[in-house]
């Protein structure tokens, strides 16, 4: 159990509290801006492109070297199972505390252990996100146990472990399709990772009192190789793109591709990992699932050697991915990439 952890946010929001506690104000930088009353240039959107179509792999290629991030469809993944896990996640958040609370985390076994939680830091300083979350450890297989999933809503576990085993096809697939569009071997990326440590992450945002000065989830790039995100018709998850927060609008067939820091570190900084963050409103609650594609935390990364030249030198210090975790989890995003400390003086 997740004993002496601060209350659900959930359970917080259902109170009816009127204001924002204290640990959840996010510094004036880093709260969304307010809506801006002058007329402004229509925003640019995040690509989509069709897995199916003979032009996939040009329109990735160019995805990946400008946003970071792009919807796919046309990926042959069940419209079905994608409802599935929505509804599975959503059942769950719905369920009574007593319930949930079975199945919370144990912060003995340190930041992001596996189950029903609301904090992930090691930090107890750093502010907190206006969000609940239970996160599955599905990858290897030996980490796999459902018995540490929830029994009360009918067909989770079944649901999360097809849910499992369609992302990590879906992402060597599209790892195969990136590696390939750097005219690296196909496999290349995907043999740089290594044995996939996969990790499938159902967030809750309640309702928020205040919304102008919290986050969801605040900015950060993700640590791994890839996400795989799928969201509901409430919206919240932004980009950031040349300096703007672009918002990624909800596409239900849809599954939204994120590059992370490690691909960047393996791609030499030719694909960059895409900075986004969750907003909140006060009026629903939004859910979102996230699958990540991480390498074994003893595995070591390093740029791959075709793409550094004397023209192009080598961008990022190789790391051990256990190391490189540790540090983002014991002092946070902090609004920053944490792939930039890597960076070799040129």
């Amino acid at each position: 159990m997740e004993t002496a952890a601060p209350a659900r946010v959930q359970a917080l929001a259902e109170t009816g509290v009127s204001r924002l506690p204290a640990q959840y104000i996010q510094p004036p930088e880093h709260r969304r801006a307010p809506p801006s009353s002058s007329p402004v240039a229509a925003a640019p959107s995040v690509p989509v492109v069709d897995l199916s179509s003979l032009a996939a792999a040009d329109a990735v290629r160019a995805a990946c070297a400008d946003w970071g991030a792009f919807h796919v469809v046309g990926h042959g993944v069940p419209t079905e199972l994608l409802d599935a896990v929505r509804g599975a996640g959503l059942a769950f958040f719905r369920a009574p505390m007593e319930d949930k609370l079975r199945f919370a985390c144990d912060p003995a076994r340190g930041a992001a252990a596996e189950g029903y939680g609301s904090r992930m830091l090691a930090n107890d300083d750093s502010v907190l996100d206006w969000r609940d979350y239970f996160d599955h450890h599905t990858f290897p297989e030996s980490r796999r146990d459902p018995a540490h999933w929830p029994d009360f809503v009918p067909g989770y576990r079944d649901t999360i472990v097809k849910y499992s085993n369609s992302m990590k096809d879906l992402a060597q697939r599209l790892l195969r399709v990136i590696s390939g569009s750097l005219n690296l071997p196909p496999s290349y990326i995907e043999e740089a990772v290594g044995e996939v440590y996969q990790n499938i992450t159902i967030s809750y945002y309640s309702p928020c009192p205040q919304p102008d000065l919290a986050l969801g989830l605040q900015s950060h790039s993700d640590m791994g190789a890839i996400t795989l995100l799928i969201q509901d018709d409430v919206g919240g998850l932004e980009v950031l793109k040349d300096g703007m927060w672009i918002p990624v609008p909800p596409l239900p067939a849809g599954i939204l591709v994120i590059l992370a820091d490690q691909t960047e570190i393996i791609t030499n900084g030719r694909y960059k990992s895409s900075v986004h963050r969750a907003t909140v409103n006060a009026e629903r609650a939004r859910l979102s699932v996230a699958t990540f594609y991480d390498p074994s935390k003893s595995r070591k990364i390093c740029t791959a050697p075709q793409l550094v030249s004397k023209d192009e030198r080598q961008k990022y210090r190789d790391i051990i991915y256990g190391d490189y975790v540790s540090s983002w989890y014991s002092k946070g995003p902090e609004g920053k990439r944490n792939i930039d400390a890597l960076l070799i003086e040129q």
